[in-house]
């Protein structure tokens, strides 16, 4: 049977040691894919087509109707061929298969770590884009990454590609580091981040836990650990309660850190633009202690003027340490600053979908719990007071319309029903709360930004 090469690859049988030819595959076609983490199968889109020396291919593929934290490459013998489908027509189908690796660096160095993703990006006024610091260059031993990188190839613009904005954002669709080490944990990324090219082919880079530096090998983060002078976060610590605090970074007086963040945190954030300028933002990084040090929790960052009154722009928490309290933590202490500030604070706007489950989940339990506390004090004193919406917004800083979602319109009023299932899911939670902004132990005073003496 007679192959092309240039459009399909050979598939070797098992056992039988005889060639197949493998049905002609495509960016942009749809086909039923094994995944390789979990024994299921779902119909998924190839992105791109990464031919291997023996004959064969891997895709990466993006698994239609779930996040792309999923995407992965997986070998030619995952797809079921006899599902493929061919893109629709009408889409844009050039086979423009140029270089990315002046892409690549110029995503690596032109952009910011803070802003969420088209918002921010399409804002009129003009920024200088100041090149990375030189902290954020790669420490190696000499010659160590001497091995050339293979030359990379942006995916063909048609499937879904054919729908994005812009030219490198089909590059940025697929997961350019395997692994990375960051304290005792090692950890898979879930999506793209510009550092730099020569890490980016490296099966694991390092990151040093304190001051967030890459480096290429383990040699090389002994080497900096042992002279690396920061065992916490940089900034401010504005709120300890063993053993955990949080500290304030400030974009402009601590960059290095701040943009190394940001190229961390751009591993696990979808929704998220990179600019090189960190001056307009504050970094609350919520970090654990023991004996040898503070290590990194997770973060929010917030502009440190917001025309729309913001309370954060982007939040994290690592991987390591989801599904542990954390990202509820982060949420009600962001609330507290803004408290102190007398404002309602909302997030930046697109909310990643584990963010916005979080915040739902906090609006609604922490309005259920102002409002069970109202109604037992009203019972204690005999009288039958009323709250009303903006009373809930001024007291929890949570602006009315992220949880208007809670009302009921019933006779020409908003009204709150506590169901019994309410109570019960506010018990559940309370249950499951390990821990809780205390704000006694906060010490933070806000600054107005607007004033040349507070930059």
């Amino acid at each position: 049977m007679r192959m092309d090469e240039k459009e399909s690859c050979s598939q070797s049988s098992n056992g039988t040691g005889t060639v197949k030819a493998a049905n002609k595959v495509a960016e942009g076609c749809s086909v039923m894919v094994q995944m390789t983490t979990q024994n299921v199968t779902r119909e998924a889109e190839i992105i791109s087509i990464k031919p291997l020396s023996d004959g064969t291919c891997s895709y990466y593929v993006h698994y239609i109707g779930y996040n792309r934290r999923l995407d992965e490459w997986v070998p030619q013998q995952n797809l079921d061929m006899s599902s493929l489908k061919m893109p629709q027509k009408g889409h844009k189908r050039g086979f423009s298969w140029q270089s990315s690796q002046q892409t690549q660096e110029s995503t690596s160095t032109t952009g910011s770590p803070e802003r969420e993703i088209l918002k921010k990006s399409q804002v009129g006024r003009k920024r200088k884009i100041p090149q990375p610091s030189s902290e954020t260059a790669v420490i190696a031993e000499d010659g160590e990454n001497s091995q050339s990188a293979p030359t990379p190839r942006t995916p063909s613009q048609y499937g879904s590609m054919s729908k994005v904005g812009h030219s490198e954002d089909s590059l940025t669709r697929i997961r350019n580091i395997e692994m990375i080490e960051l304290g005792r944990h090692r950890i898979q990324p879930w999506y793209f981040s510009p550092y730099p090219q020569q890490l980016t082919v490296l099966p694991c880079i390092y990151i040093c836990e304190f001051c967030l530096k890459c480096v290429s090998s383990q040699t090389c983060l002994q080497r900096h650990m042992s002279k690396c002078l920061l065992k916490h976060p940089p900034g401010n610590e504005i709120y300890r309660s063993h053993p955990l605090s949080f500290f304030e970074i400030d974009g402009r007086k601590n960059k290095a850190y701040a943009q190394n963040l940001c190229l961390l945190a751009k591993l696990f954030l979808d929704h998220k633009t990179l600019y090189y300028d960190t001056d307009p933002f504050l970094f609350y990084v919520l970090a654990e202690r023991d004996e040898r040090g503070f290590h990194i929790v997770g973060y929010f960052s917030k502009e440190k003027e917001s025309a729309d009154e913001y309370n954060v722009a982007c939040i994290l928490v690592l991987p390591p340490y989801q599904k542990m309290g954390y990202g509820r933590l982060l949420i009600e202490f962001s609330y507290e600053l803004s408290k102190i500030e007398r404002k309602t604070g909302s997030p930046e706007k697109p909310l990643s979908d584990l963010g916005l489950l979080s915040y739902r989940s906090f609006w609604s339990q922490t309005i259920i719990e102002k409002l069970i506390s109202f109604k037992e004090e009203s019972l204690q004193l005999g009288e039958e007071k009323q709250i009303s919406v903006n009373d809930l917004s001024e007291i929890t800083s949570i602006r009315k319309e992220d949880h208007l979602n809670l009302y009921k319109y019933y006779r020409g009023q908003h009204v709150i029903v506590i169901t019994d299932e309410l109570k019960d899911a506010y018990r559940r939670m309370l249950s499951k709360c390990r821990t809780r902004i205390d704000p006694s132990k906060l010490r933070w005073t806000p600054k107005d930004w607007s004033k040349k003496s507070a930059k």
